[in-house]
């Protein structure tokens, strides 16, 4: 099975985002946000462009991935 890490948490410390505005920005609710941080759901391609939209980022920076 391969795992991805999802570095959400980390982008929102360097871009100084809370959930709530993230969720604001992306459409993407806070929980929703949440819970990709915690890896607690599979995040569907068209959140991770959501959230990257938003945050003005390419959906790679997202990962942390030996093969990026």
């Amino acid at each position: 099975r391969f795992n991805m890490k999802i570095l959400l948490r980390e982008v929102m410390i360097e871009k100084d985002i809370t959930y709530q505005e993230l969720a604001k920005r992306s459409g993407v609710s806070k929980s929703t946000l949440h819970r990709i941080v915690c890896g607690q759901m599979y995040t569907p391609i068209e959140y991770l462009e959501k959230i990257a939209k938003s945050l003005n980022i390419k959906i790679t920076d997202l990962f942390d991935s030996d093969y990026k």
